[in-house]
């Protein structure tokens, strides 16, 4: 008897052997899924990491992140800069991070990360202007391994 017949009079005896058992079936091929393992989607950027600037005083201002269950933000993959305007060049800002947990990441080996919330000060030396923008560089990634690209984006600083 061949293989190909032997795989065809066993694998429907054992799939309704197990179907009828109440038992999971056997292992699907499509997307390569094992049994017990669920497909994790990962969140949106601003539900994983969302943040948001308050004012401490006119050449002081604060980032707070309040991060999702799970997620941690990157010490290296932190910049701020600032523009006076959109079109303007960057200049750099004095920029306060706290300490991190050190940890051993899949991506980049040992770091610095934060969970739950981190706060980072920023000392500007020249005040923002009136049409002025923060410019936020941040990544971080999900605990399950996915990794989210580097983000900068232009946070309008509006007296």
């Amino acid at each position: 008897m061949s293989i190909k017949k032997l795989i065809g009079i066993i694998f429907p005896i054992c799939l309704s052997t197990t179907l009828a058992s109440g038992q999971p079936g056997p292992p699907s091929f499509r997307g390569f899924n094992t049994l017990g393992q669920t497909q994790v989607t990962p969140l949106p950027l601003e539900q994983a990491f969302p943040f948001y600037v308050s004012e401490i005083s006119s050449s002081k201002m604060r980032v707070t992140w309040t991060l999702a269950d799970g997620h941690y933000l990157y010490r290296h993959a932190f910049n701020f800069t600032i523009k006076q305007t959109e079109d303007s060049d960057a200049m750099g800002v004095d920029a306060l991070i706290p300490t991190g947990l050190m940890k051993t990441d899949q991506f980049f080996g040992q770091i610095e990360a934060y969970y739950d919330t981190v706060n980072v000060d920023l000392n500007f030396t020249i005040p923002p202007g009136p049409d002025a923008f923060l410019v936020i560089e941040y990544q971080g990634c999900a605990d399950w391994g996915f990794c989210y690209p580097p983000q900068k984006t232009l946070f309008e600083l509006r007296p």
